[in-house]
């Protein structure tokens, strides 16, 4: 038996992806503040502070929970979405840039998925969102992530966005990857997750590939991601900094002239 609110969902899209939500009579899914798209009528939103999970208790729970929050780049108060009318209603999030939506049940991942800041976008009521902090030095220094990281525990339907393409790797007992540190979405509490030096004068010097691996041993699941969004981020900054060339072209000049380019 679940004690967090069952729900049924589907994703819809393949770049900008959005998840719509399925409810009974009653049912309840929270959200990130802007992650809303569209609802059926007979839902009601109200806007709650902290996740709405039983986890917390009273108001001070309620604070240290949202406070938690904040550190792992959510804000204080979430978007609760509740089915009061009749018959079944829907209710879409969207995702927040090109990427992809990974459904995650965690009644059947343990009860508790760690995953990167600003992963989380929606999830059945009871579902916890809270802080795990890198108990190694190395890796809350080195691992990309910092020394905070999302967890969130229950026994219902959580979303989680992540950039480019994500894939799910189920490591075996003893099984060990290195990735970039940048490309873990997620994984889940079985898998140990560390840090290792690249290593090499010229691996460090000219590799071009940052100077950490984030290592993964099983078992237990990881979700990777092709895009980090700071990977995305640094991309448009450097093309933002310079006026297009055109390769040399006499037309790219026009171009550049008939949208604005040829004036700056």
């Amino acid at each position: 038996m679940r004690t967090n609110h069952e729900i049924d969902y589907r994703i819809v899209g393949e770049e900008m992806q959005y998840v719509e939500v399925e409810l009974d009579p009653g049912e309840t899914a929270v959200a990130e503040t802007g992650a809303f798209m569209m609802m059926d009528d007979g839902i009601q939103m109200e806007t709650i502070f902290g996740d709405g999970s039983k986890a917390q208790k009273g108001f001070l729970g309620k604070l240290m929970s949202a406070g938690k929050r904040v550190l792992t780049g959510e804000g204080l108060f979430m978007t609760a979405f509740t089915n009061a009318g009749q018959g079944k209603k829907r209710v879409s999030f969207a995702s927040p840039y090109p990427g992809k939506i990974i459904p995650l049940d965690l009644q059947l991942l343990g009860g508790k998925i760690v995953a990167q800041k600003d992963a989380f976008l929606c999830a059945a009521k009871g579902v916890s969102v809270g802080i795990e902090f890198q108990r190694r030095l190395g890796t809350g220094l080195f691992g990309g992530e910092g020394f905070i990281m999302q967890k969130l525990e229950g026994d219902g339907m959580a979303f989680v966005h992540a950039g480019g393409h994500v894939f799910e790797k189920e490591l075996q007992a003893g099984e060990f990857i290195k990735i970039d540190t940048g490309c873990l979405v997620a994984y889940t509490q079985t898998i140990d997750y560390d840090i290792q030096f690249v290593g090499g004068i010229k691996n460090t010097l000219f590799g071009g590939e940052g100077l950490f691996f984030a290592t993964l041993r099983g078992p237990g699941k990881v979700w990777i991601q092709t895009l980090p969004i700071s990977r995305l981020a640094g991309r448009i900054l450097a093309y933002g900094t310079y006026s297009r060339k055109e390769e040399g072209s006499i037309l790219g000049g026009l171009g550049n002239m008939l949208d604005g380019d040829g004036w700056k």
